[in-house]
């Protein structure tokens, strides 16, 4: 392919496909354009002071309370890569996802700016063989003035890449899917479950 092929070239421009419809007039420009963006009160949005700046929560006033989230991923694989997960040369690939996973979450407020670091009390991440592919489960629990969604979900991303990093050599085109939070407890705004 020729490096001046609109086909070969990455740019925001050439991808919008993926653009929500709610936006309007937003997903049919070619630029980025702040002012297209819908205003969300700054009170839903705590991540952001009065004048739009991003910056950290403050939670010093918050009572630290015992907080657990649970998230999830799935890596979608061939039935041949299935097969050939216990001959992996790299050794267990869903033992490495594991390890990963609670490194991660440990790491999580490296990863992403605006997140506390957390003294977790407990980190687990499993990951099972089910027809398709791998599921992971991932739960982060904590006594602290802030929640651990984050680092459940940090785990189990990071859990489901470390199975594509072990098992690419077999199949490029494995994909990870449905990172989400299944429920979580503590805190001001309380339980939620998927």
């Amino acid at each position: 392919m020729e490096r001046d092929d609109p086909e070969s070239v990455y740019s925001s421009e050439l991808i919008r496909d993926d653009a929500p419809e709610t936006l309007g007039e937003f997903e049919r420009r070619s630029h980025f354009a702040p002012e297209l963006l819908p205003v969300l009160p700054v009170e839903r949005l705590s991540h952001y002071d009065e004048a739009g700046e991003a910056h950290m929560v403050d939670v010093s006033d918050k009572p630290a309370t015992h907080r657990e989230a649970v998230a999830a991923a799935f890596v979608e694989l061939s039935h041949a890569v299935l097969l050939a997960l216990p001959q992996n040369p790299k050794g267990n690939p869903l033992e490495v996802a594991r390890f990963a996973g609670i490194q991660a979450a440990k790491k999580t407020s490296d990863l992403i700016p605006m997140c506390h670091p957390l003294a977790l009390s407990f980190v687990d991440v499993q990951a099972t063989v089910v027809e398709g592919g791998i599921a992971i489960e991932a739960t982060a629990a904590t006594v602290a003035g802030t929640g651990v969604e984050m680092e459940a979900m940090v785990a189990a991303s990071v859990a489901a890449l470390t199975v594509y990093d072990m098992t690419k050599a077999l199949d490029k085109g494995i994909r990870i899917r449905e990172v989400v939070l299944l429920r979580k407890s503590g805190g001001k705004s309380g339980e939620y479950r998927r």
